[in-house]
Formats: C-alpha cells, sequence, structure tokens
C-alpha cells in the first residue's frame, strides 16, 4: 500500500474541517507537516481529492467517495491499536442528542456507560434534530439520538422508543381551571391561546406542527425558544401555554407546577430514534453503547416510563 495512516487522518481531518490550519491544529501538527502529508497522498496516487475554493478545500467527487472509507479504516486501527497496547474499554465516541433525549436521557446513558466502561471517552452535543442531523450525515458524529424525522438518504434510522408530546399551563390558567372542573378543552380553547414552543427544526415542533397543522396558522404563538427548561419557566410564570414531551413534565406534573391540559382527537405521538451514517463503521463502543440504550427502555412503552432511578 503506497499510504500511510497518518496521511488518511490527515486527509480526514482536513476533509471534515475543510480546512488545513483546523486539521493541524486537531491533530496536533504544524500547517505545513499537514500539508505535506496531504500533498503526499494526492501526488502518490496521481488524483485530486479535494476542489480549491479559496483558502477552503472541498472534497471533490473521489475525495467524498474515500473519507468514510478512510474513516472506517481508522476506527479498525484504532480497535487494534488498543488491543496490542492491552488497554481495555472502547475508543472515543462523539454522539449527538437532540435537546429533549439529551437534558433528559443522553446525559445518564452516557454516564451509566462511562462508569460500565471507565477507560471509554464520550463527547456529547445537544442541539436540534436538523442539526444532529447534518452532523451524522457529514461525518461528525459517530452516532445520533433524534425526537425528529428524519429522511436522509445517507443516514440509517433505527427505532428506539416511543415519545408523547402534552399540552400543559400553568396552574392558575383559565384553562387549568376548566380542567379542574373536568370541562373539555375544545380547539377553539387553543386557538385563543397564547403559545411558548420550540424553535422550527426541533423534532418537537416538527410534531407540534403536525398535530396542529389544521389550525396552526390560527394559533397565536407568543414565543419561540430553544430550550424545554426555558419553556417550562415561561408557561409557569402565566406566559401563555406549551406543548413538550412528557419526559421533560414528568416531574413538574408530579409536583403540581404545571398541568396538563388533556385535548381530545390530537395525536401528540412521536418516536426517539437511533441514526447513523449507512457508510460509518459500527465499533464496538458504538454497538455496545446502542445495547445499554436499548436495556434501560427494554421496560417502556413510552419514555417517560423508563425505569430511570434518577427520573422521578
Amino acid at each position: 500500500m503506497r499510504f500511510t495512516l497518518r496521511q488518511l487522518e490527515v486527509f480526514v481531518a482536513v476533509g471534515r474541517g475543510e480546512s488545513v490550519s483546523r486539521a493541524a491544529e486537531q491533530l496536533g501538527l504544524s500547517q505545513s507537516a499537514t500539508s505535506t502529508a496531504l500533498a503526499e497522498l494526492e501526488r502518490v496516487y496521481e488524483r485530486r481529492l479535494f476542489d480549491r475554493i479559496g483558502k477552503r478545500l472541498q472534497l471533490n467527487e473521489l475525495g467524498g467517495l474515500l473519507l468514510p472509507q478512510a474513516m472506517q479504516l481508522l476506527d479498525h486501527a484504532a480497535e487494534i491499536d488498543a488491543l496490542l497496547a492491552g488497554r481495555s474499554g472502547f475508543g472515543p465516541m462523539r454522539v449527538g442528542a437532540t435537546l429533549t433525549i439529551g437534558n433528559y436521557l443522553a446525559t445518564l446513558l452516557i454516564g451509566d456507560f462511562m462508569r460500565q466502561h471507565p477507560g471509554c471517552r464520550i463527547s456529547l452535543g445537544v442541539h436540534n434534530t436538523a442539526h444532529i442531523v447534518r452532523q451524522v450525515a457529514h461525518f461528525e458524529l459517530d452516532l445520533g439520538l433524534i425526537e425528529g424525522d428524519c429522511q436522509h438518504p445517507d443516514l440509517e434510522v433505527i427505532p428506539w422508543i416511543a415519545d408523547e408530546l402534552a399540552v400543559f399551563a400553568a396552574p392558575e390558567h383559565p384553562l387549568a381551571s376548566k380542567v379542574a372542573q373536568q370541562q373539555a378543552i375544545t380547539v377553539d380553547d387553543l386557538i385563543a391561546a397564547s403559545w411558548i414552543v420550540r424553535e422550527p427544526g426541533s423534532g418537537t415542533r416538527q410534531t407540534f406542527d403536525y398535530a396542529m397543522r389544521h389550525v396552526q396558522s390560527k394559533l397565536d404563538i407568543r414565543l419561540e425558544l430553544e430550550h424545554t427548561e426555558a419553556i417550562k419557566r415561561a408557561v409557569e410564570s402565566g406566559l401563555g401555554i406549551g406543548c413538550i414531551s412528557r419526559l421533560a413534565l414528568k416531574e413538574a406534573f408530579r409536583r403540581g407546577s404545571l398541568v396538563e391540559l388533556p385535548v381530545a382527537g390530537m395525536d401528540l405521538a412521536r418516536q426517539f430514534h437511533f441514526v447513523l451514517h449507512k457508510q460509518k463503521y459500527r465499533t464496538a463502543g458504538i454497538t455496545a453503547f446502542l445495547d445499554l440504550c436499548r436495556t434501560v427502555t427494554a421496560g417502556a412503552k413510552r419514555s417517560d416510563e423508563i425505569a430511570l432511578p434518577y427520573i422521578r
């Protein structure tokens, strides 16, 4: 073989960052050494792997085909290196989670996984569904845990556990009083209310918009916020009503600081998913983490029923 693993490391780093300087910083090399390794790889095979656009290096067709293959080979090499060095545990993993999963499940699952495998290092990024899907598609993440829909042709989408949104209000809200008096919440009530909801691009907003599709143009959306906790605080303060995952509302409903507003006939069900790139090598660490996620949720039909001691 006429390439080296170092050359492939440089190629992958430049391909993902579209910059020699960023790749050099990531790999702890000088820019000169990084440029030389990339140039040598292209020279040996007499093939260009990038289109040069100003200071930016963009993968060309050949480079795009090579990137997942190079990443897979480097992942294999890291596992071999760990085995030969006698290191236990798994290599580093980059996990991304959408906000509901990230704030209420992922950190707990990762903590449990790292206790079981002390040698493993995991980085967690928490963003909305659109952002996580984009990062997995560009090989910036090894695994995504999402709560929204994903139709990306390059990604494998694996169902995980069911979830459901709930419409809710502060106990002092007029619609909460209707519930206390056992009066039904109507579509007209929803149209008349002020709403505090998640931002476009989030899985929660995706499900909310679909459920409200027949009256969406009539809704008074007062605030769009990126964090479920901010929405809960705003609703608690009386600014309006909201709609987020039951998983995020479980403790507030138990305490009585927020009240569910049941709406007959409204479909707020959805599914949590794992997303992986179809061309991404599934390491032993990724497989073990997926197994842990499935084991923890095995006894629950819905996310808010997961038997985690720290979610009550």
